[in-house]
């Protein structure tokens, strides 16, 4: 008479020996890959599970894709640490464990001072068979209209709150992450224009009435790296803005000029 197969039964957690780390199911892990020249599995732990003697311990997870192992591939909104919560489920030896990591909501993932090699992200989940993502529409932002990238630089607009890359407006890296505040051109070009129509023909502004209007407009000035005093400042101010408006160009400098 053939045995029956053996009861296994359900842990509540388990010490990984090899890395001295507690398990539980909820937990995230680090798993081994078939070949050491992949990146290491990201997979959530649903039960764990042993034999009658508490050994041949087996987890079973489901697993997060990496944007590169979706159907779709990567793209250009996809963070470095992003990874899709996946309607596969498997089950592993205990041993595969390499690590415990977390994984992020995005909203939480954005807010971190420090991101670690254990931390990642998820705001999709992705159908493995079909390649449907779940919500299957995301806000985007910018000029590009892109769904937003946590590991690139972004600068909001206090006007309409909408964010946007430095590329997208012009701007380096060094000159955004210098600005106090940021206006886009959507938001200036009302105001702008009004002020250009009163302003029109007029040319003799006295250096009070320019910096006031600058000042609304929030532009920031740098004269080669140098600190110029309040009165130097206030001249850059008139001369700058008078030759703008004499040119028609008020909407056209939006926040940053560099001497």
């Amino acid at each position: 008479m053939a045995k029956g197969k053996a009861p296994r039964r359900t842990l509540d957690s388990y010490t990984l020996r090899n890395i001295n780390k507690t398990i539980k199911a909820g937990d995230c892990v680090l798993m081994r890959p078939a070949e050491r020249s992949k990146p290491q599995y990201v997979a959530r732990i649903e039960r764990i599970e042993a034999d009658a003697r508490g050994g041949n311990v087996k987890v079973h997870v489901r697993w997060y894709y990496r944007p590169e192992e979706s159907i779709g591939g990567r793209r250009q909104f996809h963070g470095s640490k992003e990874v899709f919560l996946s309607d596969h489920y498997d089950v592993q030896s205990a041993d595969t464990i390499e690590a415990k990591c977390t994984v992020h909501s995005f909203k939480r993932y954005t807010k971190l001072d420090a991101v670690g090699n254990d931390d990642f992200f998820c705001r999709f989940e992705y159908n493995s068979a079909t390649g449907a993502f779940n919500p299957d529409r995301v806000a985007v932002y910018c000029k590009c209209e892109m769904p937003y990238n946590p590991d690139d630089l972004m600068v909001q607009c206090e006007g309409c709150s909408d964010w946007f890359h430095p590329a997208c407006i012009e701007m380096t890296a060094e000159e955004v992450k210098l600005l106090d505040h940021y206006f886009c051109e959507t938001c200036l070009t009302e105001d702008a224009k009004k002020l250009q129509n009163s302003l029109a023909s007029s040319v003799d502004l006295d250096t009070k009435t320019c910096s006031d209007y600058m000042s609304k407009f929030k532009f920031r000035i740098l004269y080669r790296g140098k600190d110029l005093t309040s009165e130097e400042r206030e001249e850059k101010y008139k001369v700058i803005f008078l030759n703008k408006l004499k040119l028609n160009a008020i909407p056209k400098i939006l926040y940053f000029i560099i001497l």
